[in-house]
């Protein structure tokens, strides 16, 4: 397995700075009279928005840290089956939180709960059962707890009702989520990591597969309907994070750190300008449609940030600058979810903003004080070791 570098805090800070971004564009989201490029681009629309590039930074992010976390459990000498069963934890929840968060916006009027209180349950389930908890907690309280979420959620999902009131529906999967495509992305690039032992030459081979297999579902009549990695989107953001990272230990490795930059400001523009010339040919820049323009070009942006931020974090040591939102970067799934438990406290509360909060430049500031209001709480929680485990 190739050489890395111990553990960059630079991914940790890139990791906060998308989540932060990400928190503010879901809350953004309903600000009226705010500039268009702010927002996601519709469906239908051949572009980029700002909000566009945020959930692909997080999945390249993803696969900068994986080399990481599997290269620290061989390095315990865990076993094949040991790993094998993190990987598979880690991917099973987030594709049951995905699962219970994409029926949520399906949630039917009529149902025993609002949907305010279905929401808080479970969020607060997924804590219960994926809390990061103490070692020198007893292990039957621990259970307890785990097993306590585990028939909340059950719960949850036999009470849930989805769909219109005339004709109520259960749970289903349409999409998977965020975390679902997360979980997904994460599981398939992990276990070919593992078994291939980070083999630098083999992930490059995946990696171009994977965009081969990305540009054939959207150039042409062509349908391969692969099963999990649907059209590569998804693992081919997941593998450049990978790859990236594997290449900055072989050339830390080998003293040739001089290389990094030109190496990955090449590959970053190279990716962005590739982006722009298939755009016509493969269906134009869409998120919605994870087009390979759109998985190109936001790779590339994400490669030109991590460069920056290496220079900046790990070089000149500016870490101290993003204090107030480094727990974004150390417990991020925590952040995610508390937004979760806010709209649905203001729904429950008949919460609204005053009106100058909801409109243009007030509600931009909304959202920005909103997210970082959510890490500083999540901060404070983390003190406390009350963060998801995953």
């Amino acid at each position: 397995m190739n050489q890395l570098p111990k553990r960059l805090k630079s991914i940790d800070i890139f990791r906060a700075i998308t989540m932060l971004l990400m928190i503010f564009v879901n809350d953004v989201s309903s600000v009226k009279q705010i500039p268009s490029w702010i927002e996601h681009a519709a469906a239908s629309e051949d572009g980029l928005g700002f909000a566009d590039t945020i959930f692909p930074a997080f999945l390249f992010i993803v696969g900068l840290s994986l080399p990481f976390a599997i290269r620290n459990r061989m390095n315990k000498d865990d076993s094949i089956i040991d790993i094998s069963v993190y990987i598979l934890s880690r991917s099973v929840a987030l594709l049951v939180m995905g699962f219970f968060h994409v029926n949520s916006e399906n949630y039917n009027s009529a149902a025993v709960l609002p949907q305010a209180i279905w929401i808080i349950a479970i969020t607060i389930a997924f804590f219960l059962i994926w809390l990061d908890y103490p070692p020198a907690m007893a292990k039957i309280k621990k259970y307890i707890l785990i097993t306590t979420g585990i028939i909340l959620l059950l719960l949850m999902a036999f009470l849930y009702k989805g769909g219109i009131p005339a004709a109520p529906e259960g749970l289903r999967p349409s999409w998977w989520g965020i975390l679902g495509i997360i979980g997904w992305a994460y599981m398939v690039c992990a276990f070919l990591f593992l078994f291939i032992k980070g083999s630098l030459p083999v992930l490059l081979i995946a990696l171009i597969l994977f965009m081969l297999v990305n540009i054939i579902e959207h150039a042409g009549s062509l349908k391969l309907n692969l099963p999990v990695i649907g059209d590569a989107s998804s693992v081919t953001l997941v593998m450049w994070g990978i790859v990236i990272s594997l290449l900055y230990g072989e050339l830390s490795a080998k003293g040739k750190d001089q290389y990094l930059w030109l190496l990955f400001l090449s590959v970053g523009m190279v990716l962005i300008i590739g982006g722009l010339i298939i755009r016509p040919f493969a269906g134009g820049i869409s998120k919605i449609h994870s087009t390979p323009a759109w998985v190109f070009i936001c790779t590339g942006i994400s490669v030109l940030i991590f460069t920056f931020m290496i220079w900046l974090v790990d070089i000149k040591g500016k870490q101290n600058w993003f204090t107030i939102i480094r727990p974004a970067g150390t417990s991020t799934l925590t952040c995610y979810l508390i937004p979760y438990l806010l709209y649905s406290i203001y729904s429950l509360l008949h919460f609204h903003y005053p009106e100058f909060l909801n409109y243009g430049t007030g509600g931009l500031i909304r959202s920005i004080i909103i997210a970082v209001l959510v890490i500083i709480l999540v901060g404070a929680m983390e003190k406390r070791i009350l963060r998801l485990k995953i």
